[in-house]
């Protein structure tokens, strides 16, 4: 209990509190012993850089026989070509590899192998003398990786609640939005703007967040839980402010500080689980986010009419204040550098030994966190502009966003006025992309499980552009959807014909946006986490003006005309989709930011 404790927000408070007497780590206990093979290599001479990790190279200096000079010149020639060849052959550590790629695969491998016997980790020396900090074990309990399974599913259940709350509650706001029109005297496309301002809050957001997370002297659990704490008392001014400007500005903060789980939720959940099952894991995050704005509408659907306007944001408050507390309480921290770095820190007070340093100090000794924040707001900007398939990406995935988006536009000028629905009941009609959701979930999960893995096991890692094989046809989904919803909408037509054409369109984007957001890691491994934020950015921009442009859209083109407009826009993913598949690698090679994923 202890060990699950310490490393969440209430074991800081915990060990703060109590000076570090409570929920100790194993470094701080009296008993506490360094493996033999540390020992041996604090207590040895310096034998320069040695990347391999094998007790040969962790001989002390008194194991060596006197000899003469030529012979000592020629010992020490073969033991750097020793050396050289056991570095050749290793295989590379978790933290050495890029992610989406075959030498992280291969880690995943070896370690997998290797957890279940306990193989001791020799830690490395660089050339300056420096211990890198490493687990202890292959099976260290500290490792995420080496957690149990249902450890694992517990903290990636919680990430997906709190992802799922931050999504529903920009859309849940939909229902209020006749009340801020009659309290504040205000246009409907002002009232609008406590959506669009939302979701561009949780788009602007990411920016700043993403960078800070991976900052290992940060980690993930702080950003979280400072953000969800303000994210949580922001929400209640939110629900009591009584004008429009205050309304507004509190929303875009809601989003702002909501947003961390859109900038690290997926990196939290790649932290714990090994390149093969990450995909489902990741499946279940997507849809957490994927479904929470479909649903916000059906929250508050029957309390909004009943309660008043102000209802819908009270419920925010509800569902964000014991997500907050359960992740204060049990959300660990996953991040593997900001562990290792902790760890360095101990080991430096307990043997008072300044050589013991994490990797992550040493490479970013010189490096300031203004950098880092420059460089996260620059870098997908740089890589969107200058590599055709980013800027592809960025404006497929922004589009197919804005759409969903518009959905919330243009449902209630169908189902009220075409089927007399109620609000409620339009809530109801939102589970449609649950449905579809599901089904997408189904279609994914099955060619990862029957095809992809069994693949990737059986003949290594694929080319990039295998990836997108499920989106060749998923693509046509998306507009198929789109005019099936267009021109079905029609009081002379059943209710569950334009909801089917939505379910047809929800299924066909989740596949199609799995793959996409596959392919593009995989491509662009070593600017994943700036891509993943730029295209939040991007996509967020982007469904923030379609909130505020689809009410004039389908007020002057009609219901028919302007869905077409948007089938029309979807069109894009089709094109761009077969370009990717079939040229892609062409165009990588152009591209200075694209790389091979394949084991050199």
């Amino acid at each position: 209990m202890a060990s699950t404790l310490r490393d969440t927000a209430v074991g800081a408070f915990v060990r703060f509190v109590t000076r570090n007497r409570r929920l100790r780590f194993p470094e701080e206990e009296p008993d506490f012993k360094l493996p033999d093979v540390w020992l041996k290599l604090m207590e040895g001479d310096d034998q320069g850089d040695c990347p391999a990790c094998t007790d040969t190279l962790s001989r002390t200096a008194s194991e060596t026989p006197v000899t003469s000079d030529d012979e000592e010149r020629q010992q020490d020639a073969a033991k750097r070509q020793e050396q050289a060849d056991l570095a050749l052959q290793r295989t590379k550590s978790r933290a050495e590899t890029l992610p989406y790629s075959a030498d992280r695969l291969e880690a995943d491998e070896q370690h997998e192998l290797e957890k279940t016997k306990s193989v001791p980790v020799v830690p490395r020396r660089t050339q300056e003398g420096a211990i890198l900090v490493d687990w202890y074990s292959s099976d260290d309990p500290e490792n995420p990786q080496n957690w149990s399974n249902r450890r694992r599913a517990w903290v990636t259940a919680l990430i997906c609640v709190y992802t799922f709350v931050v999504y529903m509650s920009s859309a849940i706001y939909t229902n209020s939005e006749a009340g801020v029109m009659q309290e504040f005297h205000v246009s409907k496309t002002e009232a609008a703007l406590g959506l669009s301002l939302f979701v561009l809050g949780y788009g602007v957001g990411p920016l700043l967040f993403s960078p800070l997370s991976e900052l290992p002297s940060i980690g993930r659990n702080p950003v979280y839980i400072v953000t969800m704490l303000l994210y949580t008392i922001i929400s209640i001014p939110t629900a009591l402010v009584h004008n429009y400007a205050g309304l507004m500005v509190l929303r875009f903060l809601q989003g702002f500080f909501g947003s961390p789980c859109l900038a690290s939720g997926g990196a939290s959940v790649g932290d714990m689980y090994s390149l093969l099952s990450l995909p489902y894991a990741m499946i279940a995050w997507v849809s957490a986010a994927y479904c929470g704005p479909a649903l916000g509408p059906l929250l508050s659907g029957y309390s909004v009419p009943v309660m008043g306007w102000r209802w819908s944001l009270l419920e925010i408050i509800w569902a964000a204040s014991p997500v907050f507390l359960a992740m204060f309480a049990f959300l660990p921290e996953t991040s593997a550098p900001n562990i290792l770095l902790r760890r360095a820190q101990r080991l430096r007070k307990r043997t008072g030994d300044a050589r013991f340093q994490s990797q992550s100090e040493i490479d970013q000794r010189n490096l300031r966190t203004s950098a880092v924040l420059l460089d996260a707001l620059i870098k997908p900007l740089e890589i969107t502009l200058k590599d055709p398939a980013i800027l592809f990406v960025q404006l497929y995935t922004a589009i197919i966003y804005g759409i969903y988006y518009s959905f919330f536009e243009v449902f209630p000028l169908v189902y009220p006025v075409y089927y007399s629905m109620t609000p409620g009941q339009i809530g109801l009609v939102f589970l449609c992309i649950l449905i579809a959701c599901l089904l997408g979930i189904a279609i994914y999960a099955s060619y990862i499980h029957f095809y992809m893995n069994p693949r990737i096991r059986a003949l290594g890692w694929p080319v990039q552009e295998a990836r997108l094989t499920p989106a060749l046809v998923a693509a046509f989904g998306p507009t198929a959807g789109l005019f099936l919803f267009a021109w079905t909408a029609s009081p002379g037509i059943p209710w569950i014909a334009p909801t089917i054409g939505i379910t047809l369109y929800g299924a066909t984007v989740f596949v199609v946006m799995q793959c996409i957001f596959v392919y593009v890691p995989t491509s662009y491994p070593r600017y994943a986490a700036s891509l993943f934020a730029g295209n939040d950015f991007f996509r967020s921009a982007l469904a923030c003006g379609s909130i505020l442009f689809a009410g004039p859209l389908f007020g002057n083109l009609g219901v028919a005309k302007g869905t077409t407009l948007l089938a029309g826009l979807s069109t894009i993913g089709i094109a761009g989709i077969f370009v990717l598949y079939f040229w892609g690698a062409r165009l990588r090679a152009l591209s200075k930011f694209a790389e091979s994923t394949e084991r050199k």
